[in-house]
């Protein structure tokens, strides 16, 4: 029994220990990043906890030693009563004085001494307090209780007898119960570390999530959806943040677009300019110049419509997104757009691959992501250098994918900027800058997603991917 309460009070002596040890460790990081809000609601938990653990072990110990005080009280009362009464009746029937009486039980070989624990402790005393026998613990003595009787002989009160008891049952009793305190006020202290940690996260989790919601529009991810928040604050404070994002978004794509448009059509109207300016002193009258100097005007007009038409596109994808969703199957989009592919005259040799494993259903517009497999084809026919272009259409746990390969490489200062407005580095054969730019913003519109899986050399990988359904 001894060495189970042992047990209890050490193992519940080093968990308080290891949870200070880890609070105060906790605190110290503070001092740098800062107290967490699930710290603040622990601290402010355990101390109420605390205190009100500590409360009430004290009145606990407090109403044990109480009750054991009196349960020892009257046990020293009746013992005071009964030597009392035995003492009064030996002086009346002997005649004997109190002293008379007391001095063989202090002579007696079993009561003289001091008594061990357990045995007699009997003090007599005259009627006004003078002691005439004390045996045992005295009643001035820590640890003991002890209470007083009166000798009567014939109705007169001649003395008193008092019993002293010891107190070891109460110490005994208290030290049974404080293992239990101690195990109390652990249990008690973990309920407030794992309340703390359901009502630290429910406050937490939103604050992070809408964190995570700014970093991710912060790093360019316009499309972002607002974290779904629970409670009248949190999805108010999440309604504000949207909000605010796409009036920002709005505003910087007006600043973001005029910029570029203008930096764009800069070459193709001076192309046009300069051309004309050339017919216009005299190469009319020269047919071979002036053919030449209209088809660089025809080139130029060319590039400026293709420029606006994809800045079109890009423009009402991002301001509408996508109007119109169905369930089709992917293989069929690809099929559409490989057969276009190839019917250029310009395509390079083109291999489609579709894993068998089940079908390829998402749901969207059929039309833009259409026009996002043609901008991935024709992405590779551009910059991509010689050799064949794989498509491979697939499927990975709960996603959709349609991977395009080709041989190429892609310059490391361009890769950050990879699906940006106006970043090509083949401007010269066609490339308008957008086509990444107009993928990224489908896939953002079907809630998926387009990542650069290889930079080169040898090999350039493009990956689309979808939801699946």
């Amino acid at each position: 029994m001894q060495f189970s309460q042992q047990f209890v009070v050490g193992s519940a002596a080093l968990a308080l220990l290891g949870l200070a040890v880890f609070v105060f460790f906790r605190l110290l990081r503070s001092r740098s990043a800062g107290l967490s809000i699930r710290m603040q609601i622990f601290l402010a938990l355990a101390s109420i906890v605390g205190m009100f653990a500590f409360g009430l072990g004290v009145l606990v110990l407090d109403r044990i030693k109480a009750r054991a005080d009196l349960v020892g009280h009257e046990a020293a009362l009746g013992e005071a009563r009964a030597a009392a009464a035995l003492i009064g009746i030996e002086m009346e029937t002997s005649g004997r004085t109190l002293a008379e009486v007391a001095g063989p039980l202090g002579r007696s070989p079993r009561l003289r001494g001091r008594a061990p624990d357990g045995g007699p402790h009997l003090a007599l005393l005259t009627r006004d307090g003078d002691i005439v026998l004390e045996m045992g613990r005295s009643a001035m003595e820590p640890g003991t209780v002890n209470a007083t009787a009166p000798i009567e002989v014939a109705g007169e009160v001649v003395g008193h007898a008092r019993v002293v008891k010891p107190t070891l049952l109460i110490r005994k009793t208290l030290a049974d119960f404080a293992p239990t305190v101690l195990v109390l006020s652990l249990v008690l202290l973990v309920g407030a570390a794992l309340c703390a940690i359901a009502i630290g996260g429910a406050i937490a989790r939103p604050i992070e999530a809408l964190t995570a919601f700014a970093e991710r529009i912060s790093t360019g991810e316009r499309r972002a959806p607002p974290p779904a928040g629970h409670g009248r604050e949190v999805m108010r404070l999440a309604r504000s943040l949207d909000s605010m994002r796409r009036e920002l978004q709005g505003r910087r794509f007006v600043e973001t677009f005029a910029a570029d448009l203008s930096h764009e059509l800069k070459n193709p109207v001076a192309a046009i300019r300069a051309s004309a300016e050339v017919l216009e002193d005299g190469a009319l009258n020269e047919p071979e110049a002036a053919r030449r100097f209209v088809a660089g005007i025809l080139e130029a007009t060319s590039r400026i419509e293709a420029l606006l038409g994809d800045l079109l596109s890009l423009a009402r994808l991002e301001a509408r997104g996508v109007e119109s969703e169905e369930l089709i199957d992917l293989d069929e989009v690809v099929k559409e757009s490989a057969r276009a592919y190839e019917a250029s005259a310009t395509a390079t040799e083109l291999r489609v691959v579709f894993d068998d494993d089940g079908t390829h259903g998402v749901r969207g517009d059929p039309a833009w992501l259409g026009r996002a497999v043609t901008n991935l084809l024709d992405n590779a026919r551009i910059h991509g250098e010689s050799g064949p272009v794989e498509v491979r259409v697939g499927r990975s746990a709960e996603l959709v994918f349609c991977r395009v390969t080709n041989s190429g490489r892609i310059g490391r200062a361009v890769q950050p900027r990879l699906f940006d407005r106006f970043v090509t580095t083949r401007a010269d054969r066609g490339g308008t800058g957008l086509g990444l730019a107009l993928i990224r913003a489908v896939a953002d519109a079907h809630g998926g997603e387009v990542t650069c899986a290889a930079f080169g050399p040898p090999l350039v990988v493009f990956e689309f991917t979808l939801p699946a359904r």
